[in-house]
């Protein structure tokens, strides 16, 4: 859902109660003068983000920042000892995900000493760095200037980890003051895979480049290109993986013998089966011994492990090399991308399909939003109900599979693009314009709602659906989804209406189980899995505050309403509507989807229909892939036990074929930053 600069840094050591959050009116303010940066992509401007030296010498930032309603205010004094290095840390405000507010200091004796909104700790600075949990994006800058003064050795990090960056080419760009010089630098031990960052000629921080953008003001311009060259980069580092696990010694046939096989399109687990691949298809399917492997086939023995068609994930934002050949290591060989830029989604097409990308295959589309301070990122913006049609035109011109519109398009231009995407043999879904209720939407033309809040807009005030553009789109359903009446003639008559009309439902409960529900003192079940594989900065980052609390309200009250939405999910079910799983987030998420849909009323089968067949129907794709058939794709996934009795065990995953290659599921997990089998 968002990915922030340098992420959130390194592993929880101890579970404490939230800090409580420093307020807007009480943050600094930047004098004139000020350094300042400014956070942008292709909609816009979204923030601002000043430093400047305070008369005792210490370094002061304040980031302000509206990322589609999604509010973070903060502010971070900074002290520096004579080796550059933190010796106190004061962060204090808010975010999307809870409190900011942060300590840090090194006493007398060299203990490092931090307290943040999820954990809390002591250790010996020895040669270590502290690194935040959060705060101000700018101040990332001092940790990139010590991992180039360290070089290729790297620092030691605390709490935990070890980072390091390497340097590589440099490019001009233009600016105010003109040409100037830039050089593409790569560090490692943040994250999953090695992060992009810019120098200037000096070797300081330069800025980020991305879906949004970090970088001083007056260059805005530039980090479209930086953004290009950065892609080619990493470009070419995934190829070289490609080319490793897409050999022909991984495509030789399989024969997957004595195994527990799930029939996808009946919703069966059909156990002692034997099923044969070769030159990328499934070849046949039969009982147990009852199939013979050709010379030099691999033949498995499938006992105790359960093989299913390879998962979906219905919303995954795709754009990321690296996140895509993790997608593989967690068994997904398919996803429809509910909003990629073209350009990008062009190129994953084009490489995937020439074999230098590790990736699985996709459906893609487009989002459109009206142009406005609260448009998405990477949407095509527009300012009339004219240039909204050119847009779906440009949609299908480019080759992708849908259009997704966006909370801030004037509701008055869905019908006519919606029409048009539909006449050209698109798909249309997407957020509720701010002022439409999901009804409203459906009835303008949308094939799929995405977010299960979106759906409880039916039974909002007014007040929060003329606002659903700005983070009213959660805090409305925060505030009053825990006394809606989901049973209620009015939404039973909804959600008739939505299986009349064959809508779908992306809900992605992982999305909002994390924000509504927790309080920092433990990793949310998305993630808690995946903890002890991860890197420590991103296990670190898991773990959040949650939303801030609107005025009278509880945590508990937030984790009412968000069961109001798990339940929300099962009334849909029930009622005939179908639902597919996304997480719009990593893609690690997508069993937990999965688990909550069980707990809505969906049983074991049906919960993994909604990432299986029922997405490759919607996609048209049923007949090569959702289900193993002969004929069909193998696109197939072998997990160690029995899913029909514990879904979790989609977490164990040994094989995955792709295209008809047979890849490890072990390599694939290190290829992709994970140090192991998630629990």
């Amino acid at each position: 859902m968002r990915r922030l600069f340098l992420a959130v840094l390194l592993a929880a050591t101890a579970p404490v109660a939230a800090l409580a959050q420093t307020p807007k009116d009480q943050l600094m303010t930047a004098p004139a003068g000020a350094r300042h940066y400014t956070i942008s992509s292709t909609a816009g401007k979204h923030g601002d983000v000043w430093s400047w030296t305070l008369p005792d010498g210490r370094i002061a930032y304040r980031m302000s920042m509206s990322l589609r309603g999604w509010v973070t205010e903060s502010d971070q004094v900074t002290t520096l000892d004579a080796q550059k290095r933190p010796v106190a840390i004061a962060i204090r405000g808010f975010t999307d995900a809870g409190g900011a507010d942060e300590q840090f200091s090194v006493d007398a004796n060299g203990i490092g000493r931090w307290k943040t909104s999820v954990d809390a700790g002591s250790a010996p600075i020895a040669g270590k760095r502290y690194n935040s949990y959060g705060g101000p994006w700018l101040a990332g800058e001092k940790d990139v200037e010590a991992l180039v003064a360290a070089g290729p050795a790297g620092i030691d990090l605390l709490p935990t980890g070890h980072a390091s960056l390497t340097i590589g080419k440099s490019v001009q760009i233009d600016g105010p003051a003109g040409k100037k010089t830039v050089k593409l630098a790569f560090i490692t031990g943040y994250g999953f895979s090695p992060s992009p960052v810019w120098l200037d000629e000096n070797d300081r921080f330069f800025g980020n480049a991305g879906g949004i953008s970090l970088l001083p003001e007056g260059y805005e311009a530039a980090g479209p290109k930086l953004k290009e060259i950065q892609e080619q980069a990493t470009a070419d580092m995934t190829r070289d993986i490609a080319h490793r696990f897409l050999s022909p010694a991984n495509r030789t046939p399989t024969l997957i013998d004595n195994v527990l096989l799930f029939d996808s399109v009946a919703g069966t687990y059909l156990p002692n089966r034997a099923v044969l691949i070769a030159d990328g298809k499934v070849v046949s399917v039969g009982a147990a011994g009852s199939v013979k492997a050709p010379a030099g086939a691999t033949v498995v023995d499938g006992r105790g492990k359960t093989l299913l068609p390879g998962l979906w994930d219905a919303h995954q934002h795709v754009g990321d090399d690296w996140n895509l050949l993790q997608n593989l290591a967690t068994g997904m060989t398919n996803y429809r991308s509910p909003g990629t830029l073209i350009d990008e989604a062009e190129s994953i097409l084009k490489r995937r399909a020439a074999g230098d990308l590790l990736a699985p295959d996709g459906r893609i589309s487009v989002i459109i939003d009206r142009k406005d301070p609260l448009a998405a990122q990477g949407a095509l913006t527009v300012s009339s109900e004219a240039e909204a049609i050119e847009a779906v035109r440009k949609v299908k011109a480019a080759g992708m599979w849908g259009v997704k519109f966006y909370t801030s398009m004037n509701p008055a231009w869905i019908a006519p693009a919606a029409a048009e995407a539909h006449k050209l043999g698109l798909w249309v879904h997407g957020h509720v314009p701010a002022g439409m209720r999901p009804l409203d939407a459906v009835r303008a033309g949308y094939d799929e709602v995405t977010h299960i809040n979106f759906i409880m807009m039916q039974a909002m005030p007014q007040s929060v659906v003329d606002k659903a553009n700005t983070a009213a789109r959660l805090e409305g359903p925060a505030r009053y989804g825990k006394d809606v009446d989901l049973d209620s003639p009015e939404l039973k008559a909804f959600y008739a209406d939505l299986a009349r009309r064959g809508t779908v439902i992306d809900p992605t409960l992982t999305v909002w189980e994390p924000l509504m529900t927790s309080d920092g003192t433990a990793m949310p079940p998305e993630y808690a899995p995946f903890a002890e594989v991860a890197p420590p900065s991103v296990a670190r980052g898991w773990k959040v505050s949650g939303y801030p609390l609107s005025e009278g309200l509880t945590r508990e009250d937030y984790r009412k309403s968000f069961r109001k939405m798990v339940d929300l999910v099962g009334r849909l079910h029930k009622a005939g509507v179908r639902i597919v799983a996304g997480t719009d987030g990593y893609g690690l998420e997508l069993v937990r989807e999965l688990e909550l849909y069980q707990q809505a009323g969906l049983t074991n089968a049906e919960a993994l229909q909604t990432a299986t067949i029922i997405p490759a129907r919607i996609t048209g794709m049923d007949g090569v892939a959702g289900s193993i058939a002969p004929g069909k794709n193998a696109d197939i996934i072998l997990v160690d036990g029995d899913v029909s009795k514990d879904i979790t065990r989609l977490r164990q995953v040994e094989l995955v074929f792709l295209d008809g290659y047979r890849l490890k599921g072990a390599e694939l997990r290190s290829a992709s930053g994970l140090s192991g089998m998630p629990k």
